[in-house]
């Protein structure tokens, strides 16, 4: 394991960079945020990233105590990386990364790989200050579902919600870009009738009333 570089500066945003400021970290961070996963995972929802990279991230991040790994029992038998409580402290981080970054974002280049989960941060902001519930959605990459208002555990989570969840929200590609972008806000979208809300709870009531 190579040593941890340092700024060597005593101020706080450079610790953290210490920690954080290598490349892919927080985007590692950002795909542990949806719990455990598996190296090949990683590296499946990581495009661009070298295999040798992964794994020194990794590393470091276990090290500085962000990550740690474990093996399943059986039948999975395999390893998984996950966020400790302080790894997990970094999702208001990247919220905020986010938000910022939203002006950059344009419009996707051909160039550009997308998975569907990556929408679940920005979509969280949009529901900052909702009920709790569990939300699923779906675009036209895919589904992920997210956990608003959770304490601890996974914030996301690809596929269909593990259970039924308490509102199901359906997004077109033009208006999900509009959302990433910051163009566009989620209640917005919901009284414009381009995002459609399925459920009866309290979650789905609310973002229905604006």
């Amino acid at each position: 394991m190579s040593p941890r570089r340092s700024y060597d500066q005593y101020c706080s945003a450079a610790r953290a960079l210490d920690l954080v400021g290598d490349r892919w970290t927080l985007l590692i961070v950002r795909e542990l945020l949806a719990g455990p996963r598996r190296y090949t995972d990683l590296h499946a929802d990581l495009p661009g990233v070298s295999t040798d990279v992964l794994a020194s991230r990794l590393k470091d991040m276990e090290r500085d105590g962000l990550s740690t790994r474990r093996r399943l029992p059986p039948p999975g038998a395999a390893y998984v990386y996950e966020l400790t409580g302080r790894g997990r402290e970094l999702l208001p981080v990247l919220q905020a990364l986010g938000a910022w970054g939203s002006a950059a974002l344009g419009e996707r280049r051909a160039t550009d790989a997308v998975r569907a989960h990556w929408f679940a941060l920005p979509l969280l902001r949009g529901l900052d200050g909702c009920a709790a519930g569990l939300v699923e959605v779906g675009l036209e990459e895919g589904r992920f579902h997210v956990w608003v208002g959770a304490e601890e555990g996974p914030v996301y989570g690809e596929g269909a919600a593990p259970e039924s969840p308490d509102v199901r929200l359906s997004i077109d590609a033009a208006t999900c870009g509009a959302l990433g972008r910051g163009e566009l806000s989620l209640r917005d979208a919901v009284r414009q009738r381009r995002v459609e809300v399925e459920g009866d709870g309290a979650l789905a009531k609310e973002l229905r009333e604006g």
